[in-house]
């Protein structure tokens, strides 16, 4: 069966890239997501696909992929991990499902920070080469399944649509082929593979992307002026970046290094578990951080021994932060916990220490902070 284009949303059009691979010269593909891009997957097959398609231009592909994570991670770590590689000509974004079943046990109001990451994500793109194209991909996991097959809208879904309708973007409705593939008996959840996508399923995918790019679209889309064009939310994460750990002032029992992992209980990554830390275990433990701009976040991995915090910025009260997360149990989870995102522009200073108090499913009070998540100027 063949690709329905109509999952496809061009809007603006690929042009720029289209153009591009069409010449005789050079480009550079980026895919940022979670572990469905990470993986042996999709983006095998699309790298293989564009190498053959468009054999007159020489490719590099950065996999910017990273198990877990969703767009507000994705938003900060967007300028190391991707940005700062040189100029980037195409970006695939992947983040439908990890914002659903991972990023939404954060949010209290789920669209409005999804609003603000996947905007940062796409000003700070544009920024970098106002002609790059830029593709929202949406996965399918079993909740969109279900929402798809009782004639729903995913809400993740539709917020990044939100923003992409906003900045004329293209989209690929990977969730939507796939249940009505399912829908048409042509296959079954089983035999796709799940979330992470046998490889048939991850062909699947490949070839939505194959067949938007089969489609002419002459033109690069024309440039956005991101000083007048106003944004969807006041708080997004246009100026997202992670800092070291290294700006905070402490003191012991706080450590700097890389953790002894190997006899704390859990799964660990071993992405992780060769990144310098700030990490305590003591209840009372305190250390401070001078920042700027109006948002403020950890990210952390948080396992079965994650602690509670408690947090002061400027003359505010204190406030309690629990880092346990629902995945904690048995692995050291990583994610961006957003500690405040409404601050008032300019100079900020946070005291941060572990609480006494800890989650009941928590075996200890650990802190184990890889960067400052900061919306910066």
């Amino acid at each position: 069966m063949k690709t329905d284009h109509s999952i496809t949303r061009f809007r603006t059009g690929l042009g720029a890239s289209q153009r591009l691979f069409h010449s005789e010269t050079s480009a550079t593909i980026a895919f940022l997501g979670g572990s469905i891009t990470e993986m042996n997957g999709y983006t095998a097959f699309v790298e293989e696909d564009f190498r053959r398609n468009f054999p007159r231009c020489q490719f590099s592909f950065i996999n910017a992929g990273i198990s877990s994570t969703c767009s507000n991670t994705g938003a900060f770590r967007l300028s190391n991990d991707i940005l700062s590689k040189g100029k980037i000509d195409l970006l695939f974004v992947e983040f439908a499902v990890n914002d659903n079943q991972d990023g939404q046990r954060e949010y209290l109001q789920p669209e409005e920070p999804l609003h603000c990451s996947m905007e940062g994500i796409v000003r700070q793109a544009l920024l970098h080469n106002p002609q790059m194209d830029i593709v929202f991909l949406y996965t399918i996991n079993e909740s969109h399944l279900a929402d798809y097959q009782s004639g729903k809208i995913p809400r993740v879904i539709a917020a990044h649509e939100k923003v992409a309708q906003y900045y004329g973007l293209p989209s690929l409705n990977f969730a939507q082929e796939v249940a009505r593939r399912i829908r048409a008996g042509e296959f079954d959840w089983s035999t796709f593979g799940g979330v992470h996508p046998a490889p048939f399923g991850n062909r699947i995918y490949a070839d939505c992307i194959a067949a938007a790019f089969s489609v002419h679209s002459p033109k690069p889309h024309p440039c956005l002026d991101l000083a007048t064009l106003p944004l969807l939310d006041p708080n997004s994460l246009i100026h997202a970046r992670l800092a070291s750990p290294g700006r905070a002032s402490f003191s012991s029992p706080w450590k700097l290094d890389i953790p002894d992992w190997q006899p704390l209980p859990g799964e660990k990554r071993e992405r992780f578990c060769q990144l310098p830390t700030l990490h305590a275990n003591t209840p009372g433990a305190e250390f401070s951080l001078t920042f700027f701009g109006n948002a403020i976040g950890l990210y952390l991995t948080a396992g079965p021994d994650a602690g509670m915090l408690e947090f002061f910025i400027d003359n505010t009260t204190w406030q309690n932060c629990d880092l346990y997360h629902f995945y904690s149990k048995n692995l050291h989870y990583p994610y961006t916990k957003m500690l405040a995102q409404t601050l008032p522009e300019g100079q900020h200073q946070i005291r941060i220490r572990i609480a006494k108090e800890r989650n009941p499913a928590s075996c200890g009070h650990a802190v184990r902070i890889m960067n400052f998540a900061l919306n910066e100027p």
